[in-house]
This record gives C-alpha cells, structure tokens and sequence, in this order.
C-alpha cells in the first residue's frame, strides 16, 4: 500500500498502551500505526504513562509477538527516557525544571529509578494540575520542579522533537489518540508541529440523542478542539451532530479507522450468533441473552457465543443458568484471534449502548457476516448504511430476537446480507484510510497552525 503522505515526522500521542487494557483504544491505535508504517509513513508511538521500563519493554514484546506492533523500536515511553546515563534525570528534564520544591500538601510518588516524584492529584481533572513536578540527580538531590503534568509532557515532545530534527529535518505531524493528553498538548509553542486529534467514543451520556448532557470530560475538550489543526471523527453522524450543536469552528474530518480485508472467509449456515466485545455494562450483553432465549424458543438448535472479558461476567453467567440456557449461550472469554471466531459465525450480533466507530462490527462486515445491531449512536447505522445488516430500536429486545430469528432461518436472506457486508466494509479499507489521514496531514502543513 502506497499512499502520497506529505514529506514529515509522524508522531502518535497515546496515554498508554497495554495488552487487553482499553479495548477498541489500543486496538485501533496500533493498527493506525500499523496502516501508516505499511503506507510509507511510519510513525513513532508515544506514551505517557509512569510504568516500569520492564513493563513496558514486554507490553511491546507482546504487541510485537501478536502482529499488531512491527517492532518495539517504534514504541517510546516519556518515564523510561527520564533517566540521564548517570542514574539522574535525563538532560531534558534538567533542562526542563526549574528552581522550587514539592508542595508539602500532597503526597508523591516516586517513579522513572526515582528520577522523577509525581504529584498525587485526587480530582478526576488532576491532568490539569499545574502541582510541581519533582525532578532528581543521581543521589537522589532535588534539582528542580517542572510546573504540572502539562509542562511535564510538552517539555518530552519537545526532547523528541529536537532529536528527529536533529536527524532530519522535518515538520512534524502528531496525532494525539487522547483527549487528556490533547487539552495540555494544544499549548504546545511548536509553530512547525501539526496536531491531528483522534475521537474514539461518544461525547454525549444517557440517553445518547442528540440533545442530551455532554460528557464532562469532552466540555473542556470541545472547548479547545477549534485549536488543533484537524479533528478525525470516526463517523459522519457523530461529526453532523457535533457541528449542528457546537458550531463549525473546527477543523472536521470523517475518518473512519481502517480494518483491513481479511483472506478466504464463507458464509457460514450452521455456525453461531457471535458477540465480540469488553463484557461490561455498557455493551448491554445482557440484551443479547435475554432476545436470545426468545431465539431458541423458535429455533432450538441456535447458539450464542459471547467473546470477551470484563465485569459483567459473573451478572452475565448468572442470567444465563437462571434462563436455563447453558446449552444454548456460551461466555468463551478473550480471543487473540478474533478473525478465526468470525469465519465460524453465522451472524454478529451487537447490544451496545453506545459506541465510538464499532470496530467488531466493521470486522465482521469485512469477514462477510450479516449482522443486527441496535440502532444507537454511533457506528451501526453509518457502517450498514448501504446494507450489509439489520437495525433494531435501540433497546428493543423483542426487535432484537425477531431479527435473529429471521436471520437465523433465511439462507437465501444470510446471503445477501453477507454479500452486502463485505461491499459496506470496503469504505473501511486501510487504504481509503490512509489516504483520508494523508490529505488530512497535507491541508494542517499547508497553512498556518491553528494553535
């Protein structure tokens, strides 16, 4: 895949990034490096969070072995790049710190081979705290403090900033994959940096219309979004909503993630109802058990395998036995190969209460699978817009069985639909992806920063 990304240093900005932690998050964000690195532009994957260097060295040996990572040289770490070859801070913090000390009101924590005390901020905007900061030498000496998380984290973009240049130099795309990180980074004093900021999920809370209470964590983003150089919206209908409530100040882009077109794959007629996803509240997989004991009434042979992992397992194995359907619906846990579990099935199945993109279900359309999902914000109703699937009213569970049930007992109707899936998930493709990202980065680089 060859796709004209402008001449620059490519950067994606994430807070963490950790095996089976985060779900679609850290999925998609190492598929975007992935799809960057195959479409000639590779980009170095930033994090942030104050882990062991251990720790962090066999996360990246574990993306690596599973194929969603090229190598672990693509990955940095702000905290494993603290320490200075001395034992002490590295250059830059020194550089970066200032004459102060800690504030005798909080605790620390010591982290980085104690290179570095970090505040201890309970307040869920504790990202936002300008407390000091404390930077050590070798002995353990405080040499200084840097003023808040924010500073922390711009004073380490600059370090790795100015060694790409070093090398090459370039201007500098950053793609921040965080909203936290993308409230402090977009004070950024980079005149030759453009960032581009990812959304992963929803901005709104229950009920999820169009008109209902915005998150709290997305007021204080939304307010600084107009700032960054480009907005990627995962879908069309979360970026309509966003303009006709909060303007067109920003720059917005639809940009789906991109999930690739997997080998072989067939319709499959006796194979499962499949859910794949974090069992969590938030998925509503009970919806799908409760719809699937009116499925087995009218079709007795019908199974339902549930993938995942998360809170709500024990909730969920509980309904199960008390439905009396242990023979019929089965909680298999967490797969590394979820392409394997889309080739048996014989139809996907999605309960969500919300979503940012619907990443399981862009795959199954890729793997051709017909599927039936409730009609919520957002993901479904963009991803079948052309076919491919069937959608139900939002919590409507006697919808939900009925066209299980219809699905289920239609070959002719599987067919089609699966015809249909593979034809939707085209306009997934990594390659219209990168191309979207590409001319994304070329407009930011072809005029002034927003910031």
């Amino acid at each position: 895949m060859s796709v004209p990304f402008p001449d620059a240093w490519y950067l994606i900005l994430s807070s963490r990034l950790i095996p089976d932690l985060d779900g679609g998050y850290t999925i998609s964000t190492l598929a975007r490096a992935q799809q960057m690195a195959d479409a000639g532009a590779p980009a170095l994957l930033l994090t942030v969070d104050p882990a062991s260097e251990h720790a962090h060295a066999e996360h990246r040996a574990e993306f690596v072995r599973r194929g969603a990572a090229a190598a672990s040289e693509v990955f940095r770490n702000l905290f494993d790049e603290a320490v200075g070859p001395d034992g002490g801070a590295a250059g830059w913090l020194r550089e970066a710190a200032r004459p102060g000390e800690a504030d005798p009101s909080l605790d620390y924590r010591s982290v980085a081979a104690g290179t570095v005390d970090l505040p201890n901020v309970v307040d869920p905007h504790w990202h936002l705290s300008t407390a000091p900061v404390v930077v050590r030498g070798a002995a353990g000496t405080a040499l200084g403090v840097i003023d808040g998380f924010g500073a922390l984290y711009r004073a380490w973009l600059t370090h790795v900033v100015a060694g790409l240049r070093a090398e090459i130099d370039r201007p500098i795309v950053l793609i921040c994959e965080s909203r936290q990180l993308g409230e402090l980074i977009v004070d950024w004093d980079d005149p030759d940096a453009r960032i581009l900021h990812t959304v992963h999920t929803i901005h709104l809370e229950p009920p999820f219309t169009a008109d209902a209470p915005i998150n709290s964590l997305w007021e204080r983003w939304l307010a600084v979004a107009p700032r960054f150089d480009a907005v990627l919206w995962p879908t069309a209908r979360q970026r309509d909503d966003v303009r006709a409530r909060f303007g067109d100040d920003r720059v917005d882009v639809v940009a789906p993630h991109g999930i690739p077109k997997p080998d072989g794959g067939a319709l499959v007629d006796e194979g499962p109802v499949v859910v794949m996803g974090r069992v969590a509240p938030g998925k509503r997989v009970d919806h799908a058990i409760r719809a699937f004991a009116r499925v087995v009434a009218e079709r007795p042979g019908a199974r339902l395998e549930l993938w995942g992992a998360g809170p709500s397992r024990e909730a969920l194995a509980e309904l199960i036995a008390d439905l009396g359907l242990g023979d019929a619906v089965a909680l298999r846990g967490v797969t590394h190969d979820p392409g394997a579990v889309l080739d048996s099935a014989a139809v996907y199945l999605t309960t969500s209460a919300f979503e940012g993109q619907g990443l399981a279900l862009g795959e199954a359309l890729a793997h051709g699978v017909p599927a039936v999902a409730y009609d919520i914000r957002y993901g479904p109703r963009d991803l079948l817009a052309d076919g491919g699937g069937i959608l139900v009213p939002d919590g409507d569970e006697d919808a939900l069985a009925a066209a299980l049930t219809r699905v289920l007992g239609d070959a002719a109707l599987r067919r089609r639909l699966g015809t249909e899936a593979r034809a939707a998930a085209e306009a997934l493709r990594p390659e219209r992806a990168m191309h979207t990202l590409a001319a994304a980065a070329a407009e930011a680089l072809s005029r002034p920063t927003r910031r």
